[in-house]
């Protein structure tokens, strides 16, 4: 049974099925997207890791305000997706384990959490959807809480 924490219209991860010894299904959601097209079986001790470490950093506000204030979060996300410096890699996000290696993430704070996507492989599965930047916002408690509550699922599927 899959146990779904959020909404899938703005962030949302969802729980599936344990494939012992520590692999599970999870699918992953923003702006109404499914982020885990190519790859939704995870190794779930990293993967929780990764998720409560992000969680923690969102709690704390540790995550950089507007990189580019005044400017739209879709063309914020095409600006620090095409900036080959160390700039961009301040606004890095949900960088959680292979499930997630075909999603270029950016995320700032602007009272709500910003979060700013899009897929690079050429041969993604929803074409319509290449080179496009999706962006959806979030309240940091509700991001962490969601992120939190996902991780406590997938521990407890590895103790089973």
């Amino acid at each position: 049974m899959t146990q779904r924490f959020g909404d899938r219209a703005r962030f949302c991860v969802e729980v599936g099925e344990t494939t012992p010894p520590a692999l599970r299904v999870v699918d992953l959601w923003a702006a109404g997207k499914w982020l885990t097209t190519d790859d939704n079986t995870a190794y779930t001790p990293s993967l929780s890791h990764y998720m409560r470490l992000e969680a923690d950093r969102v709690r704390r506000g540790d995550v950089p305000s507007c990189p580019f204030p005044g400017r739209p979060p879709a063309e914020i996300f095409q600006l620090l997706r095409a900036d080959e410096t160390e700039f961009a890699q301040q606004f890095w996000f949900m960088r959680w384990s292979e499930i997630v290696d075909n999603v270029s993430a950016f995320a700032y704070l602007d009272d709500d959490l910003v979060i700013m996507f899009g897929f690079w492989r050429t041969n993604h599965r929803f074409t319509d959807d290449l080179g496009t930047g999706f962006v959806t916002r979030i309240p940091p408690a509700e991001f962490a809480s969601i992120a939190n509550a996902a991780a406590d699922s997938l521990d407890a599927g590895v103790t089973q």
